[in-house]
């Protein structure tokens, strides 16, 4: 494909958009429920005069770009469009200098593209088609009867370049466009089409004003002198005759101020220097210049303000994006931009007018608004899934705080508003629970691609996570539990203790907070579980063969479960006295009581499942097999861990000896002051338990890296800090003597391999008093069966075995901690399940997984998108579930050009298609962020091409309409062949898609004419 974008002729722009809405209730896929209409009648008076019907839009960037982007804004909730900024280098020039893909809006935003890709004039030309557009579209739909909208153009980046032609015609352009082609062939179509609209009418073109724009924005590069910025902006205001806002950088804050704010708000990764902080525009430079331009523009009777911020340059250093540099947006510009409000408010006494755009969302808002009353835009909330969708929620949020008279900044409100933003745990980075890609590991198909990654790559055992989660919110507990035991054999053990991957995929991730899936679990569990048991009948055996299970934790009872209740015989042994090993021996009681892990054991006991206790198996695999047919090993993780320490390994004391002794014995002696050397659950654990014994009376956590890194997750690091224990970052242990712990002090260096930046020691030593040091390093295997048995191990001492976990010796198999080293429970469970696959598959037995459906209306699913709701502390909390394995789209929610979009085509499971559109596609990357599959959309979907130049510049599935019956085409091998007989050539999902676009979305198609022409 072609990173070129095409862009659409009006009369295409204008036909697409009617017959869309005619067929299909949509403009650019956005559905009509989702139009935004001021019920309430507000209008917003801006600082330049003109009146909108809400205060937000889209930030100068690649949401306003095209005219069917603007358009889509628009139809959303926006009414402040703030035009991608232009500049000398364009079009092509512009293109090459620009690597792609160029935006990564994983979490915070990064962009490696700046001003429009399309030359100067073609981006007039988009924003006057959009223009007349919304106008007649506004009308035609009842959304407004009268223009409610504003642009605000947007310049760059020298003096010199926006007083060349292109520049300054592009300028005086968007001043009055009355004689310009583009306004003429615009309204030219509408005349001689008029006949196609209903309520928008000749009275309505005619009253169309020219001056589009009369406010502009100046933005300047990094490094930008304040003499050049005054100097433009003297120009604009003079010689132009514009009110002029000056795009402000963040780096006016001071290096020291944006490196400890974002270090302290959990972004101490974002890597920069003080080089743009030196040499940008500086605070005390600003301050005379903003009071000089604020009397030149008020002599001038013109307005002049700031829009904060500009986006903030960082290094690329874990391989974002193809540069070197990049830019950052998103919630971690949030408090930065904040701050730089705050700080000119205070300093201008609320008098400086202030236009707003750094990481704002439907979360804050509201606050922002209220603090400076001018328009607010965004970038990054909406390249997220829900896309312009949210400008729905940011366009209601502040309705009612519409005012149509000017008034200035509320300074005390900004100051709070940027202190409250600083310290809320929910603007921390690891808010978002150290998640970073939600993608999963399968392969992105052509069609029929909807997943829900939550079941589907996230959860171990498949759990049926929306399923279970709509029943949960129904109050179905007893229906909910039938679902949850379907592919779990421990609900309230999981409902209590499991690592929750599946929230981690969660796509509510990328909206505000994951769904507490959990929770939801356990909900269902304690309302349900007790009737479950009572019904539960053993299971019939239907077949000869016998297994024998090797111990009774979580892996070994779920595989012992699974295959007793399919019809197979098996019997565990276990060496300690009951079941559930490291759940019911090691971790803490307070986390998960005897009773509550019996639930989950009668369950596997009901089904027929023979346990033998105090029975340590000391027999051969070979001798076992005369008497199983099937063995599997599932013997956890019990040997100690590494030693934290290089001298006195001795005087430390294990973490597992530990908590074993407090759960199996009531108590540990570990004296007054305690230290936990490690960061994972297991660490977490050990903190909480011992600060809990008597005669305790402080407990350290001691781990070499910082919080960010730890590999707990963070609701178990959240707990530590909320019990007020001591965490002791960037330190090493290397001795201790049983009474003092030495340690070198760290700093964090380059990322490595791991995904985490490398520690590096400062020199620096650190001496601490302990009466116990325990170590929590992570425990590891006793593989001393395994060698004696001749299982094959890895170079790591991990037994090697097939997908199936299936050994060397056959029907032999290893699951669990004891196969890899300690993981967790919900992992061992997976492994169990495809365990009981395969050995059902030899037996040529079925399996009793049964899938269920529970559908949520359509309409109510898309009702759901594009809008941020917080986390419920209830059953409820199911209804935010988005309920993706029904309805995904979200590449078409993400893309911001509206490349990729959703058809209706028959004999196919899910209920639209995806199809990219080639010739509106830049590669800017994003949709391939948020795809739940490891693919790229704009890389892997069938693709309709508009231009033979384009076709031949990708590799991509498709096709390209050259005549009425002739078509150039790629199939699904790469194979290019020009057909005349689609029937003959095509496989037959390939031409549903085709034959379907060409019959009911011929408008996808129909640009090529327009284009070739």
């Amino acid at each position: 494909m072609s990173e070129f974008m095409r862009p659409i002729p009006f009369k295409d722009l204008i036909e697409w958009s009617l017959k869309e809405y005619n067929n299909e209730g949509s403009i650019f896929g956005i559905k009509k429920e989702k139009f935004y209409i001021n019920k309430k009648g507000t209008k917003l008076k801006t600082v330049f005069g003109d009146e909108i019907s809400s205060a937000v839009g889209p930030a100068a960037g690649p949401q306003s770009q095209l005219a069917q982007n603007i358009l889509v804004s628009y139809l959303t909730g926006a009414r402040f469009i703030e035009l991608k900024t232009v500049q000398k280098l364009d079009g092509e020039d512009i293109q090459k200098a620009v690597a792609k893909p160029c935006i990564n809006s994983e979490d915070e935003c990064y962009n490696c593209e700046w001003s429009t890709e399309l030359t100067v004039k073609e981006a007039f030309n988009e924003y006057i088609k959009a223009y007349f557009a919304i106008i007649a579209i506004a009308k035609e739909l009842d959304i407004s009867d009268k223009k409610d909208f504003a642009y605000n153009m947007s310049v760059g980046y020298d003096l010199e370049g926006i007083k060349s032609e292109k520049v300054d015609t592009y300028i005086e352009s968007l001043k009055n466009a009355e004689n310009t082609d583009i306004f003429k062939e615009c309204k030219s179509y509408l005349l001689d089409n008029i006949s196609k609209f209903g309520k928008f009418n000749e009275k309505d073109l005619e009253s169309i004003d020219p001056i589009v724009c009369d406010s502009i924005t100046l933005s300047t590069l990094h490094g930008c002198p304040a003499e050049e910025i005054e100097k433009i902006a003297s120009y604009l205001i003079e010689e132009k005759h514009m009110s002029t806002f000056i795009k402000c950088n963040p780096t006016m804050l001071g290096y020291d101020y944006a490196r400890k704010t974002l270090d302290d708000m959990g972004f101490d990764y974002i890597s920069f220097t003080d080089y743009h902080f030196k040499n940008d525009l500086q605070y005390e430079d600003a301050v005379v210049m903003i009071e000089r331009l604020l009397k030149l523009a008020k002599e001038k009777d013109l307005a002049f303000g700031v829009k904060l911020t500009n986006t903030f340059p960082v290094d690329t250093k874990r391989g974002e994006l193809p540069s070197e540099e990049m830019y950052m947006s998103g919630r971690s510009l949030l408090p930065l931009t904040l701050s730089m409000a705050a700080m000119l408010s205070e300093k201008f006494d609320g008098k400086l007018p202030m236009s707003y755009s750094g990481g704002a969302d439907a979360r804050n808002i509201k606050d922002i608004f209220e603090a400076l009353g001018q328009p607010i835009t965004v970038a990054t909330t909406i390249l997220k899934p829900g896309g312009y969708l949210r400008f729905n929620q940011l366009a209601e949020e502040t309705e009612d705080l519409l005012q149509d008279e000017l008034r200035d900044v509320d300074v005390e409100k900004i100051v709070k508003l940027r202190d409250d933003t600083i310290a809320s745990w929910e603007n921390n980075k690891l808010y978002r629970e150290k998640v970073h890609s939600r993608k999963t590991d399968s392969v992105l198909p052509l069609t029929d691609c909807y997943k829900a990654p939550c079941k589907d790559g996230g959860c171990p055992i498949e759990q049926q996570i929306p399923e279970y989660l709509k029943l949960v919110a129904e109050g179905n507990f007893d229906k909910a539990i039938e679902v949850i035991a379907n592919d779990n054999t421990a609900p309230t053990i999981l409902g209590k203790l499991c690592a929750h991957y599946c929230q981690e995929h969660c796509t509510r991730v990328d909206y505000e907070k994951s769904l507490q899936i959990r929770n939801m679990k356990l909900i269902a569990a304690e309302n349900a579980q007790e009737a479950y048991l009572e019904k539960i009948e053993k299971s019939e055996i239907k077949s000869d063969k016998k297994v024998l299970v090797i111990g009774a934790g979580p892996g070994g009872i779920a595989v012992a479960s699974y295959l007793r209740r399919n019809g197979i015989k098996v019997d565990v042994r276990e060496k300690l006295s009951k079941a559930y090993g490291i759940v019911s021996h090691i971790i803490p009681e307070f986390r998960i009581s005897d009773k509550d892990i019996d639930k989950d054991y009668q369950i596997a006991v009901k089904q027929g499942v023979n346990f033998i206790f105090d029975s340590e198996v000391t027999e051969s695999y070979e001798e076992l097999k005369k008497d199983y047919d099937y063995i599997i090993a599932a013997t956890g993780a019990w040997e100690k861990g590494r030693s934290p320490v290089k001298e006195g390994s001795e005087n430390i004391l294990d973490a597992l000896d530990f908590l074993w002794d407090v759960r199996m014995k009531g108590s540990a002696n570990v004296g007054k002051k305690v230290a936990v050397v490690g960061a994972g659950d297991v660490a977490m654990d050990c903190t909480r338990t011992a600060a809990r014994l008597d005669g305790v009376e402080e407990v350290a956590l001691v781990y070499r890296r910082t919080e960010a890194y730890m590999p707990a997750t963070q609701e178990e690091v959240n707990d530590v800090k909320e019990e007020g224990h001591k965490i002791y970052e960037l330190v090493a242990p290397y001795a201790y003597d049983g009474k003092v712990l030495k340690c070198d002090k760290m700093q964090l260096g380059e990322f490595d391999d791991s995904g985490r930046r490398s520690i590096h020691t400062t020199g620096e030593k650190l001496e601490l008093e302990f009466d116990t040091v325990i170590g929590a390093t992570g425990a590891r295997v006793d593989t001393t069966a395994f060698k004696e048995n001749k299982i094959n191990l890895d170079d790591w001492g991990n037994v090697k075995t097939t997908d199936t976990y299936e050994t060397n010796i056959d029907n032999v198999y290893v699951i669990g901690d004891c196969r890899a080293g300690a993981s967790t429970i919900v992992k061992a469970m997976g492994e169990a399940k495809a365990v009981c696959l395969d050995i059902l598959d030899k037996e040529n037995l079925p399996n009793d997984f049964v899938r269920y459906e529970e559908k949520e209306d359509k309409e109510n699913i898309f009702s759901k998108r594009g809008k941020l709701t917080p986390a419920l502390d209830d059953k409820s909390e199911g209804l935010r579930c988005l309920k993706c394995d029904q309805i995904c789209e979200i590449c078409t929610e993400v893309c911001p050009n509206r490349a990729n979009v959703a058809i209706n085509v028959e004999g196919f499971d899910n209920l639209n298609q995806i199809i990219h559109l080639d010739g509106m596609c830049n590669e800017c990357g994003n949709c391939a962020f948020y795809c739940p599959h490891s693919g790229r959309p704009y890389k892997d979907k069938l693709t309709v091409f508009w231009t033979r130049e384009d076709f031949e510049d990708s590799t991509n599935t498709g096709f390209l309409k050259l005549g009425e019956n002739d078509y150039l085409v790629r199939l699904e091998n790469g194979k290019v062949i020009e057909s005349k007989d689609l029937e003959k050539d095509l496989s037959k999902k390939v031409l549903k898609l085709v034959r379907t676009i060409e019959k009911d979305y011929n408008y996808y198609i129909k640009p090529t004419e327009a284009i070739n022409a």
